[in-house]
């Protein structure tokens, strides 16, 4: 079982979406729904609902090219009724990622037998 923190820092967010930390404050700023709070200090601190919001943003926007206006749109409808999509969006996304790493493995396994096989 993932162990969840209570919170994320921008920067661990920021990581986790593999995007930069000023588009991760972009996106709380312009988006209502994402609520992070601040310490002392003034830095964002991200709840897992924030993060739950934050995928479905970046699916929105990144993946299915919708405009930020779009997407606050939809955002909007969703929060009036939970959207039951918004888990399977994430657990796709979990499965694209394993995908894309598995890929990944494959091709550096492939390019360490040609180098075997060249020598």
């Amino acid at each position: 079982m993932e162990n969840l923190k209570t919170y994320y820092s921008i920067g661990e967010v920021a990581e986790m979406f593999q995007v930069n930390v000023s588009l991760i404050r972009y996106w709380s700023n312009t988006f209502k729904q994402i609520q992070p709070h601040t310490n002392k200090k003034g830095n964002r601190l991200f709840t897992p609902k924030d993060l739950e919001t934050l995928k479905l943003v970046y699916h929105l926007v990144k993946e299915k090219g919708m405009t930020l206006k779009g997407a606050q749109l939809k955002l909007k409808e969703q929060y009036q009724g939970e959207d039951p999509n918004i888990e399977v969006i994430s657990r796709l996304l979990k499965i694209k990622e394993q995908l894309v790493d598995l890929r990944e493995q494959l091709d550096k396994k492939d390019s360490n037998d040609q180098n075997t096989t060249d020598n």
